[in-house]
């Protein structure tokens, strides 16, 4: 689509070293920490800091030089399984379901975890952030053991994906909803610009590492909105995998299309919605040695748990009473209870956060399902949304999110367009550039702040999925109020002037008057 005469010209012209004491959570010593841990057990996943790496060496012969043995480890399980249940499947096999047909979760060996307390691990995470140690510069690796414990990190396929900015939203919050402590979780601000990052460099990781066992993957797929399509390409790209793309005709930003197709992805365009891409996925997945790489496969989850992590890490181990976060396939809503739940159990916190699920109203199912009360969910026919990456009617994890939200007592709300445009640019005018599924997530948060569910004080954090760059148009449209029954009341188009003095300066004083009249008082 065109863009709008008045934009024309505008629009298309490591190794652990010695934690800093900041908290109280933290020892005095980290030598002594080390000490209390290998008293626990004999195979601390830490090695004391060392000198700078010879000049011909790399990062990756440097950790090759320093990797340690553990006892770590993790498997498939069927999800939320009775405890009686022995079905278990090495991470190694290629498998998506459960014999009964259900989902399957990744389970780490909570005991091995368990004999290193909650200070170590804060103690380890916090020394890794921001090193060039390999593969511990990438916010997800830095959690290695609690992610992919047994991958050699030769096979390690990573970006240093990771470790995004959390913002404080102190305009936004003051201005358009009374808080002082509103946080963003700029996740788009990752390797190809989106929180799939995170998932995709754990899934990739584990692909590389079955094609070195010459186990039966000639390439990996996936079906897509968009985002999921972008991650999938670099990753293998990095690695030299062909990468396989469903994404469905006409309904993707431009940005987002560009994105595999640089990458070197086989991207087939189909006219069908992103549900009739899974189900074609799906079925070929089953036929022809490509591994399947949407969220149904649990390994994705693993990786965007960290985003979770960070969280209460850069609050310095402090619980956010709220975290907010865009549904669409539900995967991510799992992945960050998943992901603070670990922490719970594993003592780096003693409480979780109430997550809210935000949905688009023209794709709500889980919204549907949970103001039924829980009752028998219902796939809808999704609706065209500006949300695009979340127009999906019949998620894949909805057990997942429906169990997260029991466990947390979670909430879900859902945002019309008109909503999540409208706050998409309220943000924006506040120095922020969001994505429309972030302004789905602000919506929510609007409304839960409205009936007193949110109080000013309560230390919120909104997830931001995608980088705003990858909506321009939609951004672009709202602004030339070119949105059909939409009113884009807070919609900044260029102002039309002549090139002369005179005019410029009609029109700046009458935009300064606007903001305060004192200004041109002489």
């Amino acid at each position: 689509m065109a863009a709008p005469t008045i934009f024309r010209s505008s629009f298309l012209s490591s190794q652990p070293l010695s934690p800093a004491p900041s908290s109280t959570h933290r020892p005095t010593s980290y030598a002594l920490l080390s000490i209390r841990a290998t008293a626990t057990s004999p195979d601390p996943p830490a090695a004391p800091s060392r000198p700078r790496r010879p000049p011909d060496e790399n990062i990756r012969d440097e950790a090759r030089r320093h990797t340690s043995s553990h006892n770590f480890s993790a498997k498939y399980v069927p999800f939320n399984a009775e405890p009686s249940s022995t079905e278990s499947y090495s991470l190694d096999e290629i498998v998506y379901r459960s014999r009964s047909g259900g989902l399957l979760d990744v389970q780490h060996d909570m005991d091995a975890l368990k004999k290193f307390d909650g200070e170590y691990w804060r103690s380890l995470f916090d020394s890794r952030v921001g090193k060039t140690t390999w593969p511990y510069g990438s916010g997800v690796w830095s959690k290695k053991e609690w992610v992919l414990p047994e991958i050699d990190g030769d096979d390690i396929v990573s970006a240093f994906e990771g470790n995004s900015n959390l913002f404080w939203a102190e305009r936004f919050g003051k201005q358009f909803l009374g808080m002082k402590d509103l946080w963003v979780k700029h996740c788009g601000i990752s390797h190809t610009g989106s929180f799939k990052d995170l998932g995709m460099t754990v899934l990739v990781s584990q692909v590389n590492r079955l094609r070195k066992m010459n186990r039966p993957v000639v390439g990996v797929g996936c079906a897509s909105t968009g985002d999921t399509s972008a991650a999938l390409s670099a990753y293998c790209a990095s690695a030299g995998i062909p990468s396989i793309v469903f994404l469905p005709a006409n309904r993707i930003s431009l940005a987002q299309l560009v994105q595999p197709i640089a990458n070197g992805a086989f991207v087939l365009s189909i006219d069908t919605d992103f549900d009739g891409c899974m189900q074609l996925i799906r079925e070929v997945t089953s036929e022809l040695p490509i591994y399947l790489a949407n969220s149904l496969n649990s390994l994705r989850l693993e990786g965007q748990k960290t985003a979770a992590i960070e969280i209460l890490q850069q609050f310095d181990w402090q619980v956010p009473d709220w975290v907010i976060v865009p549904g669409g396939n539900l995967g991510n809503i799992y992945a960050f209870y998943k992901g603070f739940h670990m922490c719970k159990e594993l003592g780096l916190v003693d409480k979780i956060p109430r997550l809210v699920c935000a949905q688009a109203a023209n794709a709500n199912p889980l919204y549907l399902h949970y103001k039924s009360g829980w009752k028998d969910f219902k796939a809808v026919k999704a609706g065209t949304t500006f949300a695009s990456a979340i127009q999906i009617g019949d998620p894949v994890s909805i057990d997942r999110a429906v169990y997260a939200l029991q466990n947390c007592n979670g909430i879900v709300e859902e945002a019309t367009e008109e909503e999540l445009m409208d706050a998409m640019a309220q943000a924006d005018s506040t120095g922020m550039f969001i994505c429309p599924h972030t302004g789905v997530a602000l919506t929510a948060l609007f409304k839960l702040r409205n009936s007193g569910i949110i109080g000013p004080n309560d230390r919120t954090v909104v997830v931001s999925t995608a980088h705003g760059l990858k909506f321009t148009q939609s951004k672009v449209d709202y602004h030339s109020k070119e949105i059909k029954d939409m009113a884009c009341r807070f919609a900044n188009p260029p102002t039309q002037v002549n090139a002369d003095f005179g005019s410029v300066m009609d029109v700046l004083k009458k935009f300064l008057l606007s903001k305060d009249s004192k200004l041109l008082c002489h």
